[in-house]
């Protein structure tokens, strides 16, 4: 029998090592960043084509390589950074491996260019499938440039699992920021199709924050600090109000690497126990500097999992460095986390009336204009008709004389709400312009029997601007509005997403919107859809965009914050739900433009909210499974005015 085992030619063994080390773009500028890192560069440019398909390339000013150590730089474990097993627990370099350069030119055309500052000349390679193509003399500036082209050009199924360009430019973006938080004394810039995206000068952290997420940021954050002689920890966290449902803005450093702990953000988590939700995220870039005799980072080919010799200490005292930050920052939560995070903050949550105040009851309010510009109100002031006027007066009947001791027993007029509003409610039934008006003819099986009375014949009344009361035939019907009306919205988003018409009111002033790279990358990447949802708007350069639009039926006086909102959900659902793109579109827009607690709406708003809500494909339940009313039936009411058994016994 012949034998079987071969060794592996270098060509396809460098392939499978690609396979760990290049997965996709992103993986490339990484290791070419942390090269230029490792190579004392104090300024780094970074260009990418096509979201690094067509071309990654990096440019240093770092000491450069004589021709020897650049031909050699080529060959899989071949490094300047150890030279004993010992060296691997006394590391401070990004790099020690020397495999990612093999694994590079093994899936793509590589091109380099370097110089030593003291060298007259330097060299040209060129290297395709790890075989040398070129290599000569060069006169280049001093320090290292890299220019990697035509990614898996030979790994023709690898290229096929690429995703859309929005997709990895995203990838790309993260490595950058990572790199470039870890390294606020080095100056960084990122050119994407020959534009600008970042243009980072070297300075204090803080800046480097503020540069890369928003100058809005500055007023969110809070100094941590904490030595001991086992660790140091420097960075920021973020204020307790400030923190969001979405993960992706936590960053640990450990040594300047970037690393992935859920051991050490359980510990960050445990410090905001009590001033966040439990389901919020805060913000933090934390560094911690420890003898890497303590660390293990050769644990993943990635280096972004690391071990410790002592986590429990280490958690410890990373929280304890949170606490104090937090205490001494006064930050205390001023948020209130019963309700949505979608919340404006400047709408008040409970109102308070006095007790005879029969105002609670009054379903269009005393003031007649429209309610707060986050509820569902026209854009016109609502003036009482005459025929309201008489109903709201009839309510008021109702209540007169309750403050007397003793109510006559025979009164024909005592709690007869058929007999005070018979005769005087209108006759007209409401007509409004929805798409849920279409949904509504499709046969359901849930909410039979709730079917409620036409909107002029069923008086409806709010109970702390939060829920709606109607009478229904088999009894009494609380409506969430919040609720209710996120219902509404998915049902009309999801036909315009379905038809990709969506109908959208134009704006008399436009509104320009800047967004974080990252973010803007995720609108090119949705950009069809949100049109189809209604949205207006025209691209500009440097991560802006101008809205000329909004979906229709849809008030907001803030067209930045509902956009900014409606990504920020969107990205919350993308990381946390597995379902279709258009779902999570039509979830995230209805969730951030639904009207919230504490919007006051007039009897017709409510009516309509109702009619609509049954209307829809699914009256019970919110997109996400939350009711959306709750019925408290007859038989229940009658049962609350029973006289107890035991009070019949003698």
């Amino acid at each position: 029998m012949e034998d079987i085992i071969q060794l592996l030619p270098d060509s396809i063994a460098n392939q499978i090592a690609a396979g760990e080390v290049v997965q996709r773009p992103a993986s490339v500028v990484k290791e070419l960043m942390e090269n230029a890192i490792d190579a004392k560069s104090r300024n780094v440019k970074v260009i990418i084509k096509d979201a690094g398909k067509i071309l990654i390339q990096v440019v240093d000013d770092g000491c450069g390589m004589s021709e020897t150590d650049a031909r050699l730089s080529f060959e899989r474990h071949a490094t300047s950074k150890i030279r004993s097993s010992d060296d691997l627990f006394s590391i401070y370099t990004m790099g020690f491996r020397g495999e990612a350069l093999a694994s590079i030119a093994a899936v793509a055309e590589v091109e380099l260019k370097t110089k030593r500052e003291q060298d007259e000349l330097g060299v040209f390679l060129c290297m395709a499938a790890s075989q040398l193509k070129t290599q000569e003399a060069n006169a280049c500036q001093h320090g290292t440039s890299i220019a990697v082209k035509n990614l898996f050009f030979n790994v023709p199924a690898r290229k096929n699992f690429l995703k859309s360009n929005a997709v990895e430019m995203r990838h790309i973006l993260d490595q950058f920021h990572r790199i470039a938080l870890a390294y606020p004394e080095v100056n960084f810039s990122l050119y994407h199709n020959d534009t600008e995206v970042y243009n980072l000068y070297a300075g204090k952290m803080v800046n480097r924050i503020t540069a890369i997420f928003g100058k809005n940021y500055r007023d969110k954050l809070a100094f941590c600090q904490e030595d001991t002689p086992l660790i140091k920890i420097k960075g920021y966290i973020g204020k307790p109000e400030n923190a969001k449902k979405t993960r992706g803005d936590q960053f640990f450093f450990v040594n300047n690497r970037y690393i992935r702990h859920g051991y050490l953000h359980h510990a960050v988590m445990g410090a905001f126990e009590g001033l966040i939700a439990s389901d919020m995220h805060p913000f933090y870039v934390l560094f911690i500097d420890i003898d890497p005799v303590h660390i293990d980072i050769n644990v993943h080919p990635t280096k972004t999992e690391i071990k410790f010799d002592d986590e429990r200490t280490i958690y410890a005292i990373i929280q304890a460095a949170v606490k104090k930050s937090l205490g001494s920052h006064n930050l205390t939560p001023t948020l209130d986390f019963q309700t949505n995070v979608n919340l404006d903050p400047t709408l008040p949550q409970r109102q308070q009336f006095p007790n005879s105040d029969t105002s609670a009851f009054e379903s269009g309010g005393e003031k007649g204009g429209s309610s707060s510009s986050s509820g569902y109100t026209s854009s016109r002031p609502y003036e009482k008709s005459p025929q309201e006027k008489r109903n709201l007066s009839n309510w008021q009947k109702i209540y007169e004389g309750l403050e007397k001791k003793a109510i006559e027993e025979n009164s024909p007029d005592t709690f007869d709400f058929d007999k005070e509003l018979k005769g005087e409610t209108s006759e007209q039934t409401l007509t409004f312009e929805s798409n849920a008006n279409n949904l509504g003819k499709q046969p359901r099986e849930e909410g039979k029997g709730l079917e409620a009375k036409p909107s002029g014949e069923r008086p409806s009344f709010q109970v702390n601007n939060q829920y709606i009361i109607t009478p229904v035939r088999s009894g009494l019907m609380m409506i969430d509005q919040q609720a209710a009306h996120e219902r509404v919205l998915y049902d009309k988003f999801v036909v315009s997403l379905k038809n990709d018409n969506g109908t959208a009111q134009q704006l008399l002033f436009p509104t320009t919107v800047s967004l974080q790279p990252a973010d803007f990358q995720l609108v090119l990447e949705i950009e069809t859809e949100i049109r189809n949802l209604g949205f207006i708007f025209e691209l500009l350069p440097d991560n802006r965009l101008e809205i000329r639009g909004v979906p229709a039926d849809i008030t907001n006086e803030n067209e930045q914050e509902l956009f900014e909102g409606f990504i920020e959900q969107f990205k919350n659902y993308q990381a946390t739900l597995k379902v279709e793109r258009e779902t999570l579109l039509a979830r995230s827009l209805a969730k951030r433009s639904a009207i919230r607690t504490g919007a006051k709406l007039t009897a017709i708003e409510m009516n309509l909210l109702v009619d609509q809500l049954f209307a829809s494909s699914n009256p019970n339940y919110t997109p996400d499974g939350r009711p959306t009313l709750v019925m408290l039936p007859l038989d229940k009411m009658k049962d609350f005015f029973e006289k107890p058994d035991f009070l019949w016994e003698t």
